[in-house]
């Protein structure tokens, strides 16, 4: 049984700061998917951490009591289209507002893993929040959020995969690996790529990128 430290600024309680991440942002093809998540005051997640630390199989053991423990939890998505049209990285503040708007419970503070913190445009209302570098591997709420995003985001892509054959997403989950890169040079582009990503459109230059880190 874990137990979560008291957040000492703002003397906020633990069940009223949330976590949130997110999970492919460098990806070639598929959404972005953020996570955000309360826990109590105490958790049994053995192994909670960072989702780029664990397995798939180890990510997917901590899915489902992570929800069910959790005090709130939510995900959100921005599709291929969003990404072609507002860049990464204002899709990735997009996902991670969706997220926070479906929790049950409105956080009173949020810790969000990188260098920027979430715009008040996409989470719709003022949350007091602080950006936290490298947080998913540091603060518990963070780590859950990675692992419900990138879970999340692996069974999404599986199942799109069997939409989209040919071009092995179910293995890469969208990542730029070489395999993928060069079918996307045999096959061309399906409608899960992100046509302004170098790579997928060679002859566009790759859209600028922020930075989260």
């Amino acid at each position: 049984m874990s137990r979560v430290v008291l957040y000492e600024k703002g003397g906020y309680a633990p069940t009223e700061i949330a976590g949130v991440d997110e999970a492919g942002r460098g990806c070639l093809a598929g959404p972005v998917v953020a996570g955000a998540c309360i826990l109590p005051v105490e958790y049994d997640l053995p192994g909670l951490n960072d989702s780029k630390q664990l397995t798939a199989a180890k990510r997917e053991s901590l899915y489902g009591p992570i929800r069910e423990q959790a005090v709130a939890w939510g995900v959100g998505v921005a599709w291929m289209d969003e990404i072609d049209e507002i860049n990464i990285l204002q899709a990735t503040f997009r996902a991670m507002g969706r997220a926070v708007r479906g929790m049950k419970v409105e956080p009173r503070f949020l810790r969000v893993d990188g260098d920027k913190t979430i715009p008040g445009y996409a989470l719709l209302r003022d949350i007091p929040q602080e950006a936290v570098v490298k947080g998913d591997g540091t603060v518990p709420a963070i780590s859950a959020a990675s692992i419900l995003a990138k879970t999340f985001r692996d069974r999404l892509m599986a199942k799109l995969a069997k939409r989209y054959p040919g071009y092995g997403i179910s293995q890469h989950m969208g990542y730029g690996t070489k395999a993928h890169m060069e079918a996307i040079k045999k096959l061309g582009p399906c409608r899960l790529h992100r046509l302004t990503f170098r790579g997928v459109k060679l002859d566009q230059k790759e859209q600028k990128q922020g930075t989260l880190f």
